[in-house]
């Protein structure tokens, strides 16, 4: 099973007692002290106390039992109403817990639909993200390319050192995906007759304009329905006339290219 969680949910009760306000509570009453437990929690003092006051004139007696200070001390400890809401909050966690991971078992069952939802839940700050499969694998002493096939019937070629290859166990058939970020991607709108070193050139048609105060994301859409964004200075998308509906190529390095594949285990 891929070590991803694929499957997740918030337990609530009355659709406003959450985790926290157990948390606030199991404080109380570890602490004998509301404000030791409202630190511990995460709340003020004064929100700890307007949460407690709510819960209580929902609950119609009390939550919380304050004692006044004197040979003892002072404090605070949980009613027995608190106690018996805290024990079935607790149940209700193992129970919800429980369901979540026979969904998520279900789910591992289904391959494309895990496989999908398993790319989704990668987070990561590249704007580019395509999944695919490696169509080959060239490797040498120091660096071995890798080709992934992605939809549209694309190719995007990475190049990485050989260790890298090793350790992700790339080999023709495996589910990958290929990483790029925005600021990586140069549009060329007319090569003035010259050729690029650069591995991946992908001809298409902008989409999207989107600008920003500084610089801006411009989509290229290439035929198959793949769209590539990249990161360009509002200078330079004033400067080549950058407009939807233009043909351009948008041209990135092979070593610019991440390449992520499941672990297993």
């Amino acid at each position: 099973m891929a070590d991803v969680t694929l499957l997740s949910g918030e337990l609530k009760l009355a659709g406003r007692l959450d985790a926290r306000f157990f948390a606030l509570l199991e404080a109380i009453g570890g602490t004998g002290s509301i404000n030791r437990a409202a630190r511990a929690a995460g709340y003020s003092y004064k929100g700890a106390w307007l949460l407690i006051d709510t819960a209580t004139n929902l609950a119609r007696e009390p939550l919380m039992e304050s004692a006044a200070g004197g040979r003892g001390g002072g404090g605070s400890r949980l009613t027995p109403a608190a106690h018996e809401l805290l024990a079935a909050w607790r149940r209700l966690q193992s129970r919800h817990g429980e369901f979540l991971r026979a969904q998520e078992d279900w789910l591992n069952q289904q391959p494309a639909l895990a496989g999908l939802l398993r790319r989704i839940a990668m987070k990561t700050t590249a704007r580019n993200q395509f999944a695919g499969t490696i169509a080959g694998v060239e490797s040498g002493p120091v660096t071995t390319q890798v080709t992934i096939a992605v939809a549209g019937g694309q190719e995007i070629v990475a190049t990485m050192t050989t260790a890298a290859a090793t350790r992700l166990k790339a080999e023709p058939g495996k589910e990958a995906i290929a990483l790029i970020k925005s600021s990586a991607i140069v549009l060329v709108t007319d090569f003035a007759g010259y050729a690029l070193s650069a591995r991946n050139q992908f001809a298409g048609t902008i989409s999207r304009v989107e600008k920003g105060a500084v610089s801006s994301l411009v989509g290229l859409t290439v035929p198959g329905g793949t769209t590539l964004t990249a990161s360009v200075t509002n200078d330079a998308v004033d400067a080549l006339g950058l407009a939807v509906g233009q043909p351009a190529t948008a041209v990135f390095k092979a070593y610019s290219v991440m390449v992520a594949v499941t672990r297993m285990t």
